[in-house]
């Protein structure tokens, strides 16, 4: 059965939604302005719940996870948060998949708890040293909070046109409206900046130690095959790359039973392997 919860991590709370039975996959939602864990993960962990406990949070400042006092976020609060709340669930070893955003911060935790995290799956991940600000993320943090902004963001989110419909766009809208203070206060222009906090150094790829998948769509625009997911293979140990064709920035939806079926296969794999966590 699907709990929604509150919990407590250093002091603040945080939103997660719980499914599932098995070994714990944690998943880490990206930074569009309206995103939420449950949202952005919803086929997903239907998908997972019948072999994984899957736990997924709203990191701070998105959905019902509000900032700590004097926080504007940025990736060392979403990893301490993360670690936090895994933590306070009593999980001790456990699998990342991150979104976009959530691809770096998954990145980031395996670093961080390498005794922890037994592999990572980053989906259209950041994270690459270097890497750019894409126009189109800047267009995707910079998208304002009603039908025109929820219309131009997903249109920039996705390749296949089909995906952006009304009931879509009347959905985001109004997630981004009912976030749009929190939001704007973690990425006001300029946001090249914002981008390279979420840029991991080479010291913390190298410590990562946890095996390491990244699927990654050949058109996605917010965050490009070239500047992101191709970088990361020169700077960690163990890690294999998924390309998918005609596909945007989110193929967990675009190429749905796809992603499930690598996902699931690997995460499968890596749970047998010793030389996951701790290594």
């Amino acid at each position: 059965m699907t709990t929604r919860r509150t919990v407590a991590v250093a002091g603040s709370p945080v939103h997660v939604v719980e499914d599932g039975e098995g070994p714990a996959v944690l998943l880490l939602h990206g930074s569009g302005p309206g995103t939420t864990g449950s949202g952005a993960w919803a086929a997903t962990a239907e998908s997972l719940r019948s072999s994984w406990r899957v736990v997924a949070p709203d990191h701070a400042g998105f959905g019902r996870t509000p900032l700590p006092p004097g926080s504007r976020g940025g990736l060392r609060v979403w990893t301490d948060q993360a670690a936090g709340l895994m933590d306070a669930l009593g999980l001790e070893s456990y699998a990342v998949v991150g979104h976009s955003m959530g691809g770096a911060v998954a990145l980031a935790l395996a670093a961080a708890r390498p005794r922890n995290v037994t592999s990572v799956v980053g989906v259209s991940a950041m994270g690459a040293p270097g890497a750019p600000l894409s126009a189109d993320l800047d267009a995707v943090w910079a998208a304002s909070p009603d039908r025109a902004g929820a219309r131009e963001m997903l249109s920039r989110l996705f390749l296949d046109p089909a995906h952006v419909t009304g009931s879509a766009v009347d959905a985001r809208a109004a997630a981004m409206r009912a976030g749009a203070e929190a939001f704007a206060s973690m990425f006001p222009p300029p946001r090249a900046r914002w981008s390279e906090d979420l840029t991991l150094s080479t010291r913390q790829l190298s410590a990562v130690r946890a095996p390491v998948l990244l699927v990654h769509g050949a058109q996605d625009r917010v965050t490009p095959l070239r500047t992101t997911a191709l970088p990361l293979l020169d700077h960690l140990s163990d890690v294999r790359l998924h390309v998918l064709g005609r596909c945007g920035h989110v193929p967990a939806v675009e190429h749905a039973p796809e992603f499930v079926r690598l996902l699931r296969d690997f995460l499968a794999r890596s749970a047998l392997e010793p030389s996951g966590a701790g290594r």
